[in-house]
């Protein structure tokens, strides 16, 4: 993304590689990553969702862009300085999520197979992430090569779903362990 002007707007993001685009507000974006308030569909806003300018086709904003964009700032739902974070490199950004969203989520090539949890470890070839299962439970470690990473979703309904699960189940386990 080259254009000041779209921070605020409403665009959808199309891949070489990949079928479906993505749609969101742009928040921010530098030479490498942009930071959009994540539209999955329709006038729903759900968190935000970051990508990767590699493999990226190009930005579409039409009549149906104006129009989501136009009832979702209806119901308040724009962004605001608040959604801003920083986008140094991959390693400050993730180190920024771990540490104030707890869990996100990766998307590699594949736009169906996702993988969430929290840095575990990261240099200039690999992350390692501690892995949250769909039940909500911490299992193991997975790596990734770095330049693998398309996008990365935080704060989604989902995401915070699994997180409440994994509390209750920390919890629950806490508390097993404090009454034995």
């Amino acid at each position: 993304m080259k254009k000041k002007k779209h921070i605020g707007q409403l665009v959808s993001v199309t891949f070489t590689d990949r079928k479906t685009p993505i749609s969101g507000y742009v928040v921010d974006y530098n030479d490498d990553w942009t930071l959009m308030k994540y539209n999955p569909v329709d006038y729903i806003i759900d968190g935000y969702v970051i990508v990767r300018h590699k493999n990226i086709k190009g930005y579409r904003r039409d009549s149906d862009e104006k129009w989501r964009e136009k009832v979702i700032n209806l119901k308040g739902l724009q962004p605001t300085d608040k959604d801003m974070i920083t986008l140094l490199d991959l390693e400050t950004i993730l180190n920024y999520l771990s540490d104030n969203f707890g869990v996100f989520q990766v998307y590699t090539k594949s736009e169906t197979a996702c993988y969430l949890g929290r840095i575990h470890s990261i240099d200039n070839k690999e992350l390692v992430m501690d892995n949250l299962n769909p039940k909500g439970k911490w299992v193991g470690q997975m790596k990734f090569k770095v330049g693998a990473i398309r996008t990365i979703e935080f704060d989604t309904d989902y995401i915070n779903s699994l997180k409440l699960v994994s509390t209750s189940i920390k919890k629950k386990n806490d508390d097993l362990v404090e009454t034995n």
